[in-house]
């Protein structure tokens, strides 16, 4: 059932990325951002309130943790590649999560000194190499001269974040179940992003809320909001957060289908023929 869960999971993140490259020029990225959560946190509120009731204890116990966990998730994941898609494709976007099992790896191996097999570093070395190419597109000088597309920084930014979110998942406080948990997250998340959401709102002079656009936040509400971080949370706890990552080398190949359904074309700056980088190369290193 985690297998099944985890490639749902990239399915709907594949989406979630076309759909908030799409809605680029209609919704500004953070405003974006907090009406997915606001909206996903109205569909959950009626079966979270007993739960925060029940667990309120428990919450106010571990309120330092689950707030890193929110400000991690909800309030910085997609945030962040919602303001790197303003200036990088989707099919892009997806590729660069490639990077989360490297890092996932690397943090639990070098800082957290878990155990990882001289197998699973020849994995990273290669993956690393792959994204490497990918962000500087083949070109060794702009990669010494930082000479990258500003989105894919941001996008790395939340590479990052979501890594960090999944290893410190193993310190999710235990008296609360996955839906509590994750309702907890929300609501934090929703909070921390309002200022910021008001902020940008009040700067943007105008925008039009236009049927696709509410369509779009309905669907970033239900499928990579709600569903996928339940299906992804059991997920790594089943499985691990290492063997979870893996799955996010699907990304790519659902995110240039969906590119090529939604836009008609594959949405990236990386020429052509390197669009199957990441099957090609990132998923067999992963088998590390």
């Amino acid at each position: 059932m985690a297998y099944l869960l985890l490639t749902l999971t990239t399915l709907f993140w594949a989406g979630n990325f076309v759909l908030g490259r799409a809605m680029s020029d209609v919704l500004p990225p953070v405003v974006m951002a907090e009406m997915r959560w606001g909206l996903a946190l109205l569909l959950i509120l009626p079966f979270l309130i007993p739960k925060l009731k029940a667990h309120w204890r428990v919450i106010l116990k571990h309120w330092k943790l689950l707030l890193l966990f929110g400000i991690l998730s909800v309030g910085s994941f997609n945030t962040l590649i919602y303001i790197g898609l303003t200036t990088t494709g989707a099919t892009n976007a997806t590729l660069l999560q490639s990077a989360i099992p490297i890092l996932i790896l690397i943090i639990t191996g070098c800082f957290l000194k878990e155990a990882v097999s001289a197998r699973q570093w020849v994995g990273v070395v290669c993956s690393l190499v792959g994204v490497l190419t990918l962000i500087s597109l083949g070109n060794l000088n702009q990669l010494l001269s930082l000479d990258i597309n500003k989105g894919d920084l941001w996008i790395l930014a939340a590479v990052l974040c979501w890594s960090s979110y999944s290893i410190l998942l193993r310190w999710r406080p235990a008296e609360l179940d996955g839906f509590t948990f994750f309702g907890t997250t929300v609501v934090i998340g929703v909070f921390v992003l309002l200022p910021f959401a008001l902020f940008e709102f009040s700067e943007v002079p105008s925008f039009e809320l236009k049927p696709e656009a509410l369509g779009s936040v309905l669907y970033m509400a239900i499928f990579p909001s709600i569903l996928a971080h339940l299906f992804w949370n059991r997920g790594v706890a089943e499985l691990g957060a290492a063997k979870a990552g893996l799955f996010i080398h699907l990304m790519p190949l659902f995110g240039m289908l969906l590119s090529t359904v939604f836009f008609g074309r594959r949405d990236s700056h990386l020429p052509s023929d390197w669009y199957d980088i990441d099957i090609h190369w990132n998923l067999p290193c992963s088998s590390f």
